[in-house]
């Protein structure tokens, strides 16, 4: 199974970037649901069944170990020419630890990849088509002034992804959710 651990936007926040993006969103890019909107802290690809418990201890503990944070969706950016995103502000050192911690339970376990990328906060909004010669910056412009409400990170869920129907982007499942700061 593949799988990810993440932090949920509330769904304050996430009804409020929705308004935004519906008046951006168009057919020319593969727009992500905004239920399965999240912000990735670690990928873990393929994960076997005999794997899963320990990996969610390791992910348990390390949740516990870090503090609950603000954070907010804001501003937009893009990776390459595949990829439109919204930012996440708020206490990136903290962010950027629990990333951390997320990749490192996912090390001790045996699974997921190195990643050689600085973390960099953000929701995934839409992809370019398979094909597409989609120019993202028009959204970037239009998407780069947002500023959403604040919201408690406060939870680091372990998700199964699934492929989705034809046309559909992948389907999130939460497999489990660890508090922070609960040692």
């Amino acid at each position: 199974m593949r799988l990810f651990a993440a932090v949920e936007p509330s769904p304050e926040a996430v009804a409020h970037l929705t308004v935004v993006v519906d008046g951006v969103r168009d057919a020319a890019l593969r727009w992500a649901e905004p239920a399965g909107w999240h912000l990735t802290l670690a990928f873990y690809g393929e994960v076997g069944d005999e794997k899963l418990d320990e990996l969610t201890r390791r992910l348990e503990r390390a949740a516990g170990r870090h503090p609950a944070t603000r954070a907010r969706i804001a501003g937009a950016g893009r990776f390459g020419h595949t990829v439109l995103w919204a930012g996440v502000d708020g206490d990136r050192v903290a962010l950027r630890a629990l990333a951390g911690s997320a990749r490192a339970s996912g090390r001790r376990t045996g699974v997921g990849h190195e990643d050689r990328q600085p973390f960099r906060p953000h929701v995934t909004l839409a992809r370019a088509r398979a094909g597409s010669a989609a120019d993202l910056r028009p959204y970037v412009d239009r998407l780069a002034p947002y500023a959403g409400p604040e919201w408690a990170a406060d939870v680091v869920t372990l998700f199964r992804s699934s492929p989705g129907a034809p046309g559909h982007g992948p389907r999130y499942e939460a497999l489990a959710r660890f508090p922070l700061g609960r040692r």
